[in-house]
C-alpha cells in the first residue's frame, strides 16, 4: 500500500526582515538574497520529497512568492499578518485535511530523503502530533500533524521543549540536513559543510570567488 502524502507549509517573512541575525554572513552578498537563497533551497527540496504533494508557502514577499511558484510551491498571502505561528495555523487550515507539516524555511542542506525519512517516522507510532529538534536541541524545524489533528505550532524561542509540553512527540532519527537550520554565520557553514541546495551554493561561491 502506497503512504499518504504530505502537505508541507514553510511561512517566510518579507525578505527585509527575514534572517536577521545572518547580516553579513557572506560579505558582498545582499542580505536579501541570501534570505530569498535559503527559502528557495528549502522549498526546492521539499518538493523533490516523493512523500510532499503540495508545498504551501505563505508570505507577503513578491520576490519570494514568485520564486516559490517557480519551483511548484502554492504561494498564499499572509492574510493573519500575526507572526510565524499565526502563519503556520493559516497554512495548515488551507492545506485541508491530510497530513500536513510545518517546516521552517532556512534548510539549504535540506535533502529529500532525509525529509521523507522523518515524515515516515511521523506517520508510525502514535497518532500525533510529532516533531524534529534543530541541531543544538533547543529549536524545531518540522512539526507534524495526522488528520483530524490541529497543527498547533509553538514555533520560537526554546520551541521545541513548547512543542513537547503541548504534547508532541519528538522524533529523534539522525537527519543532520533537516536539523541543519540557519540563524547565524556558523550555521550556514555547518550547512555547507553537508552541502548546500543550488541557490545558497551559487552565493557561497561567488562571495569566496570576489576580490578581497
Amino acid at each position: 500500500m502506497s503512504q499518504p502524502r504530505w502537505a508541507v507549509v514553510v511561512p517566510v517573512k518579507p525578505l527585509t526582515v527575514a534572517k536577521s541575525r545572518l547580516r553579513g554572513a557572506l560579505p558582498g552578498v545582499p542580505h536579501e538574497e541570501l534570505a530569498l537563497a535559503l527559502a528557495a533551497d528549502t522549498v526546492r527540496a521539499a518538493r523533490a520529497c516523493p512523500l510532499v504533494a503540495d508545498v504551501l508557502l505563505v508570505t507577503d514577499d513578491a520576490r519570494v512568492g514568485a520564486v516559490a511558484r517557480e519551483l511548484g510551491a502554492r504561494v498564499l498571502p499572509d492574510l493573519p499578518a500575526a507572526g510565524l505561528n499565526a502563519a503556520f495555523r493559516y497554512g495548515a487550515e488551507a492545506a485541508g485535511t491530510g497530513w500536513v507539516a510545518g517546516l521552517t524555511a532556512d534548510l539549504p542542506a535540506l535533502r529529500p530523503a532525509e525529509l521523507a525519512d522523518a515524515l515516515r517516522a511521523a506517520q508510525d507510532g502514535p497518532t500525533a502530533r510529532r516533531y524534529v529538534a534543530d541541531a543544538p536541541g533547543d529549536g524545531t524545524v518540522l512539526l507534524t500533524a495526522p488528520p483530524g489533528v490541529d497543527l498547533e505550532p509553538r514555533f520560537g524561542l526554546r520551541s521545541a521543549a513548547a512543542h513537547a509540553a503541548s504534547g508532541a512527540l519528538p522524533l529523534t532519527g539522525e537527519w543532520p540536513s533537516l536539523r541543519r537550520d540557519v540563524d547565524r554565520p556558523a550555521d550556514l557553514a555547518a550547512a555547507a559543510r553537508l552541502g548546500l541546495g543550488p541557490r545558497t551554493a551559487a552565493l557561497a561561491v561567488g562571495c569566496a570567488a570576489a576580490p578581497r
